[in-house]
């Protein structure tokens, strides 16, 4: 042979076989293989173009064909390396934005007719339509509890957009848990907390997401315990979302817990068959996307644990078919469920998420862990720190110690033991690392 050209033609006929075995997909050789182009070969790496990045991020699924077929050919094994074409880019530059502007264009208002109510989610979804017709006087507060990804978020945009096209007057504020904390956090170091409690004393409507996060963090607490008396009192309309119910909070203030446990709790779990159907059918709908039934219910069947798998994996098949012209097929469905549940895989903990949530609930500052100081609240967290990266981590002593403001092995020790021994004697101080490591997990 005597061009890689000829070399890449007869790797094309073995893999043709494969598909002739059984092997292989005839469209996943049509639309990915044969669209590749064959540039060289360079000691033991054969190069071979493609048109963009997102048909490059498909091809590299077939890389253990390739190398067989090349095997089979040159009588030796390569590595593969899949580049983009730059003459390609100019071009593919534009039909990516054309993507991006189709993908933007089928987002959707967070309202109620958005919703795609199923037996997971229908009582909640009935109480935040209650709370926005009769706010105030239907459920007061509201909490809303469930995994990430079903849908909460969207139930409290859903109300503040209720509220704000019947009353535009109506001062509704929405805020996170970890917003909250940070701009108390802020006023605090400012030593001017009365903006900050003007803010949210003075809503008609307080919609807090993911209020866990106050949990552990005495100021925080303290100020939300305020906060929320003085809107109860009032008969302002209060609704939490949460990861978990009340009584399972484990360091949130008894005082906190009952109150949120005054109004409607009410709980979201992850959608059934049906509704995952439904909601696959509307984001394809908004796509302009022809989805066949089997590949809906294919996407239905393995994607279960939250709707954002859903949407992802629907907007992956929109990508494909602008690549290729054609309507998704079962192939292309499986190769995008399982590009979603590769990158559904948690975050890796990182030290600085760990020192920051450690901070955060001890009101101390990272610096200020990673520092000389030995105040007692300071060294706590110091302590609790260790611990918990020692924990989380696969750092060794020496290295934990390092990244806690140069401190020795011996030192790392004593604090991991003293954490040991209070979470023995204390149930108090192992729920609070408990709930730390949780909100860390969470991410």
């Amino acid at each position: 042979m005597n061009s890689f050209a000829e070399v890449f033609d007869k790797a094309l006929e073995y893999i043709h076989q494969m598909v002739r075995d059984n092997k292989l997909s005839q469209v996943a050789y049509e639309t990915w293989i044969t669209k590749m182009t064959p540039v060289k070969l360079e000691g033991n790496t054969a190069y071979l173009s493609v048109q963009s990045e997102f048909q490059k991020s498909i091809s590299k699924n077939y890389e253990s064909h390739l190398k067989e077929a090349f095997l089979n050919v040159l009588g030796f094994d390569v590595e593969i390396n899949i580049i983009v074409e730059k003459n390609s880019e100019a071009v593919s530059d534009r039909s990516e934005e054309s993507l991006k502007q189709t993908l933007s264009n089928s987002e959707y208002d967070y309202t109620f007719d958005t919703f795609i109510v199923g037996r997971s989610n229908e009582f909640a979804h009935a109480a935040c339509v209650a709370v926005a017709q009769r706010r105030g006087s239907a459920y007061n507060p509201l909490f809303i509890h469930g995994p990430s990804g079903l849908g909460k978020t969207h139930l409290l945009t859903a109300i503040q957009n209720s509220i704000r096209a019947s009353d535009p007057t109506t001062n509704i504020v929405y805020v996170t848990g970890e917003v909250f904390t940070h701009e108390l956090i802020t006023a605090i170091q400012k030593n001017d907390t009365l903006p900050f409690r003007n803010k949210y004393r003075n809503a008609d409507i307080l919609l807090v997401d993911d209020v866990h996060f106050i949990s552990g963090k005495e100021s925080t607490q303290e100020e939300f315990f305020h906060t929320f008396n003085e809107l109860h009192q009032q008969g302002k309309q209060i609704v939490l979302t949460s990861d978990r119910p009340p009584k399972d909070i484990k360091t949130l203030e008894e005082r906190i817990r009952t109150r949120f446990e005054w109004g409607l709790i009410a709980d979201i779990t992850t959608p059934d068959f049906e509704t995952r159907v439904a909601i696959i059918r509307r984001k394809a709908d908004l796509l302009n996307l022809d989805l066949s039934d089997d590949v809906i219910e294919c996407i239905a069947n393995r994607l279960k644990s939250n709707i954002r798998q859903l949407e992802g994996c629907v907007n992956k098949l929109k990508a494909a078919q602008h690549l290729v012209g054609t309507p998704p097929t079962m192939q292309q469905a499986l190769n995008a469920i399982r590009e979603i549940l590769s990158d559904d895989q948690p975050e890796p903990v990182t030290i600085e998420r760990i020192i920051n949530n450690v901070a955060s609930v001890y009101n101390v500052t990272p610096d200020e862990i990673r520092s000389s100081k030995r105040t007692s609240s300071i060294s706590i967290a110091r302590q609790v720190a260790a611990y918990i990266i020692k924990n989380m981590t696969e750092l060794s002593l020496k290295e934990v110690g390092a990244e806690l403001g140069g401190r020795d092995h011996s030192t790392v020790t004593f604090y991991i033991k003293t954490i040991n021994d209070q979470m023995k004697n204390d149930p108090k101080v192992k729920e609070t690392i408990e709930d730390i490591i949780k909100n860390i997990r969470a991410g």
